[in-house]
């Protein structure tokens, strides 16, 4: 079987999976199919060892399929003089955008704005800032190039006033004296994860969504396994819950790491970790919205604002504050939209409104809890503990360090496991990447034997890389696979076939939200897409017409409480209307069987079925 066949992520694909489960004890079990649990599935998988990963909702639900899309090393370090963690970075950053995923990860241009100032006074005051900020840029290259493993990115380069509002003409002529441009990189982070699950799956893991761990198995104080409850599985079934064995687990569940910690503690275990969430928002206008060509970054008085161009939109974000309501549906409210807006408007000529804006989205951080008040002190470290024997918990962190975080974590499972290779991820690319330099290069010919604009292709390129191919089989079997998504014609209708019987895309709102980002790409959210894209989900899943007329209820209704949530004053009150639409995937807790804090996509309280 080609490495190819082996990554499909199809329903025949789930079910086999699902045997496996049962029926195997596997060297490691990841709780958790975020960016660092899909890589952590990869990293082990990679090695030889026989692997399993349990997601409760689907690949990238939480906190990684809602970032700035960036893979950076972070400005802010370099003037924190966390060095270790924009080298760190920037390594990262260059292996993705050079080896491990070209066709996910490029180069995104930011302007960094010089604030003007006048007279004598103003004028020394322009010379000192840009000397700073240029020293901080010149270090974050430096940083790259002397450290990174093939940059990937530009150089910086310093511009006068004219020549920046020249690159961004929508900047206010008196809001800078000047600008750095510099380079970092932008990915579809649920993109991302999808392919670390179909690479992690073509090396032999057993990946399965819609798997909710529900409780721990344990012999004595070592953990040898997880209970997991199947979702999907009819309501009654006796094959929906069921234990998987394992020599050992690990649990990468992000924000809902602190939830394991309270578990352990009722056991009398101290796992010494702490995570608070970190809740960021992130706007998104139509590209006609503001003239520029590259994008901003901007300071303010608690963290930073990006100005990020995203094909035909702008992404605005984003936020900083402290969270502790739902977990799975972090909701925006006014006051985080008037906040962007607020800080946006303070350097464009034309302000926005919220006429404006597209789409809102909003995403948790986990950051390893410390001493400080605001969540913009807290450590984007990470840290992996081993509470008890046969139990690996790792979080904190940041997107761009997944993968250095996962070999970190599996090099500790290794040191039970006995002899395992070291890891290998930094070699290994991921599906889509090899390639991909000559299939772009070629992409003009490519467009023309199958007879679809360049356009197209270059789209296509740049979200399936040399998976392309089996999109252009689709289209060619059936040409209607290649017409325009209803209401998105930014998608081909064979983007969305193929979620669902290559991607493990097993709901609409995988689909809308996340396989593509039709959910805030577009005015209505994805509301015009549902129908059309429920019949073509349906053909691949078996859907009758009411499950196409239940998955469209409920994502039309998602939609509508994340509207109302986003005219709430305030955070309780934007959660409150958010949760008046219970998960897709029908968990326990939101139909009222459990209690609304259940915990974790992972775990359930201690003293539940299964603990």
């Amino acid at each position: 079987m080609s490495r190819y066949t082996a990554s499909q992520l199809s329903p025949q694909r789930r079910a086999a999976d699902l045997r496996r489960l049962r029926a195997e004890r596997f060297d490691v079990l990841i709780i958790g199919g975020g960016a660092t649990g899909a890589g952590a599935a990869l990293d082990a998988a990679s090695r030889g060892l026989k692997v399993a990963l349990v997601e409760a909702r689907d690949y990238a639900a939480g906190t990684s399929s809602r970032s700035s899309k960036l893979i950076h090393g972070g400005l802010r370090y370099l003037e924190q003089l966390e060095f270790h963690l924009v080298h760190e970075a920037l390594t990262e950053r260059g292996l993705l955008a050079t080896r491990l995923a070209p066709h996910l990860v490029r180069p995104v241009p930011f302007l960094v704005p010089l604030p003007a100032g006048s007279g004598a006074r103003g004028l020394a005051g322009r010379a000192w800032r840009r000397a700073y900020y240029g020293a901080g840029v010149a270090a974050y290259d430096a940083f790259a190039g002397i450290f990174g493993t093939g940059r990937g990115m530009p150089l910086h380069r310093h511009l006068t006033r004219e020549g920046a509002r020249r690159l961004f003409p929508s900047l206010r002529a008196d809001a800078a004296a000047g600008a750095i441009r510099y380079y970092d990189g932008q990915v579809d982070d649920a993109r991302l994860v999808v392919a670390l699950a179909r690479t992690a799956a073509s090396q032999g893991a057993a990946v399965v969504t819609s798997a909710r761990a529900v409780g721990l198995v344990r012999q004595a104080r070592e953990v040898t396994g997880v209970r997991v409850r199947d979702l999907e599985a009819a309501h009654g079934s006796p094959d929906a819950e069921f234990e998987v064995r394992a020599r050992t687990v690990i649990a990468a569940t992000g924000v809902w790491s602190d939830d394991m910690s309270r578990m352990l503690n009722d056991v009398g275990l101290r796992p010494g970790l702490r995570v608070r969430a970190s809740k960021g928002v992130h706007l998104v206008v139509p590209r006609s919205a503001i003239t520029g060509e590259v994008g901003l970054i901007l300071r303010t008085a608690s963290s930073v604002l990006f100005v990020i161009p995203w094909g035909g939109h702008w992404i605005i974000g984003t936020t900083d504050t402290d969270w502790r309501l739902d977990r799975a549906h972090p909701a925006a409210s006014a006051r985080d939209i008037d906040y962007l807006l607020g800080q946006v408007n303070t350097v464009l000529d034309r302000p926005l409104t919220a006429a404006d804006i597209e789409g809102v989205y909003a995403g948790l951080r986990p950051l390893l809890s410390g001493e400080a008040d605001s969540t913009s002190k807290l450590s984007r470290e990470h840290a992996v503990v081993e509470p008890m024997l046969g139990l690996l918990l790792v979080a904190g962190g940041k997107y761009t360090t997944y993968r250095v975080m996962a070999a970190d974590v599996v090099d500790r499972a290794a040191r039970r496991l006995g002899s395992v290779r070291p890891s290998r991820t930094a070699d290994l690319p991921l599906l889509g990447a090899d390639g991909y330099a000559a299939m772009w290069r070629d992409r003009a010919d490519l467009a023309r034997r199958h007879g679809v604009p360049v356009g197209v292709m270059e789209h296509l390129l740049e979200r399936y890389g040399t998976l392309t191919v089996d999109l252009l089989a689709l289209i060619d079997a059936d040409p209607l696979q290649g017409s325009p998504l209803a209401g998105a014609p930014e998608y081909l209708a064979a983007e969305v076939t193929y979620a669902a019987r290559a991607e493990g895309a097993l709901h609409l709102d995988d689909v809308l939200t996340r396989r593509t980002r039709i959910s805030f790409e577009t005015g209505h959210r994805g509301a015009e897409s549902a129908e059309h894209a429920a019949e073509l989900m349906g053909a691949v899943l078996g859907w009758d017409a009411e499950v196409r007329a239940r998955e469209v209820r409920h994502y039309l209704a998602r939609v509508e409480a994340e509207r109302q949530s986003q005219r709430m004053p305030d955070d309780a009150t934007a959660d409150a209307a958010r949760l008046g639409v219970p998960d897709v995937r029908g968990f326990a807790a939101d139909r009222g069987d459990e209690p609304s804090d259940t915990p974790l996509p992972g775990l359930i309280k201690p003293g539940g079925a299964g603990s």
